[in-house]
């Protein structure tokens, strides 16, 4: 998903740790001192937007623990800095709980309202499809509300989602009933190979099957 958030005051110099040019943004692991900004960015769009079905915005303690758990599973939560403030996040969970939908994975994408039009959604869907790429993920998928009327159905396409199908009518929030839009992307061989975690006795079988 992808929303904007109240703008934290631009300082005029490169970040001085990352050796980004000024204005440019710098993509990197999110830590715990950025969970305030996070909170921030996210609880605008709580209140004010559509692209999450949450109605009261989380405290920082609870963006703690969600930062905890997608570390939990390995998955990375990263945020985009721009002149040393967090101009938007990212990060990914597990789709479903259920221990076969272990290797597919769903998108958040969160930018400040002060930075959009900057190519900065693109900037980090494309640093979290690259670094999921590199663990044993296959599939990525992308809960869009409201038909992305804020571009992410759009930025979604860029970068290789097809979609899969539209849930009508299933939130209400801000007066409306909302649809949600499912796209869905291969990620690394997608399912031209079978699981890392699939033991040998099932690689056999599936082989003796033609599989």
């Amino acid at each position: 998903m992808s929303t904007t958030g109240p703008a934290p005051a631009p300082s005029p110099s490169a970040n001085a740790t990352s050796g980004t040019p000024p204005g440019a943004p710098h993509i990197r692991d999110a830590t715990e001192a950025d969970l305030s900004a996070i909170q921030a960015i996210y609880a605008h769009h709580v209140l004010t937007g559509v692209a999450s079905f949450e109605e009261t915005p989380p405290s920082v303690d609870d963006l703690r623990t969600r930062l905890a758990s997608v570390r939990s599973h390995g998955l990375p939560y990263m945020v985009a800095e721009i002149d040393g403030e967090v101009a938007g996040y990212c990060y990914a969970m597990p789709y479903r709980p259920r221990a076969a939908y272990r290797n597919t994975i769903e998108d958040s994408i969160y930018v400040n309202d002060a930075y959009r039009g900057r190519g900065l959604g693109r900037v980090l869907l494309e640093a979290l499809i690259g670094r999921c790429e590199t663990g044993p993920w296959r599939q990525m998928i992308a809960v869009i509300a409201d038909g992305g009327s804020g571009g992410s159905l759009s930025l979604h396409k860029q970068l290789g989602f097809d979609l899969t199908g539209t849930l009508k009518a299933v939130g209400f929030k801000h007066g409306r009933w909302l649809d949600t839009t499912l796209m869905q992307r291969t990620l690394g061989p997608g399912d031209s190979t079978l699981p890392a975690d699939v033991n040998d006795d099932v690689t056999d079988d599936v082989a003796r099957r033609g599989g």
